[in-house]
């Protein structure tokens, strides 16, 4: 196959490098921010699609997150290619602050017994996997159904998370908006100047063959 790896990727250094690509994060950011600019659409609409894909990294639906920026960029009429680019902005070094702060504000908010730990988010969403896979292949059996462990994470992970995560990617949101627009903006003129000058100078050569080539 032309576009398949001569070499097989292992699982551990797949992980590895979801959590630190192979050509670091600043080339990757620089590598999205180069997509973004280039996107054949209006600022504006970039912008709203970028917007769209930060806001959705907010949320605990992970799974979810092409399929919602999608649908929100396509609601606020964005670049839903620019939305997807934009769920960039939730990365394994991002993730853990949006959530700990997400649950920190949603727990807060709702008066919960107090946030949980990062390691104990996860180790939380571990066991609700778990538990939801043992209750399905409990529904063909004679296993009983237990929901101790989905009840735990939909309480103290979930909600939280989603509540504090919906207050603080609004502002998020819009400040990646209005922060990218003047970039996006500034990137096009330059790229449309550069283009218009190409073609002048095309005209120009065009020209000066014709007229060597009059008698």
């Amino acid at each position: 196959m032309v576009f398949k790896r001569r070499t097989r990727k292992s699982s551990l250094r797949a992980l590895a490098e979801f959590f630190y690509p192979r050509g670091g994060w600043r080339r990757s950011t620089a590598y999205v921010m180069h997509r973004l600019r280039r996107l054949p659409d209006t600022p504006h609409r970039i912008c709203v699609g970028i917007a769209a894909g930060t806001f959705v990294s907010f949320l605990p639906l992970w799974g979810l997150h092409f399929l919602l920026a999608a649908l929100v960029a396509w609601v606020f009429r964005g670049n839903i290619l620019a939305a997807l680019l934009g769920t960039f902005f939730g990365n394994p070094i991002t993730f853990p602050i949006i959530a700990v702060t997400s649950l920190e504000l949603g727990s807060w908010l709702i008066g919960g017994s107090g946030s949980m730990k990062f390691a104990e988010v996860m180790a939380a969403m571990g066991y609700a996997t778990t538990e939801l896979s043992a209750n399905l292949f409990a529904l063909f059996t004679s296993a009983p159904l237990q929901w101790e462990k989905t009840s735990v994470f939909l309480w103290r992970v979930f909600l939280p998370f989603i509540l504090g995560g919906t207050i603080l990617g609004i502002p998020t949101a819009i400040a990646m908006y209005y922060l990218c627009l003047p970039l996006v903006q500034a990137y096009q003129r330059r790229r449309l100047k550069r283009l218009k000058a190409r073609f002048e100078a095309a005209r120009q050569i065009q020209r000066e063959r014709e007229t060597g080539d009059e008698p």
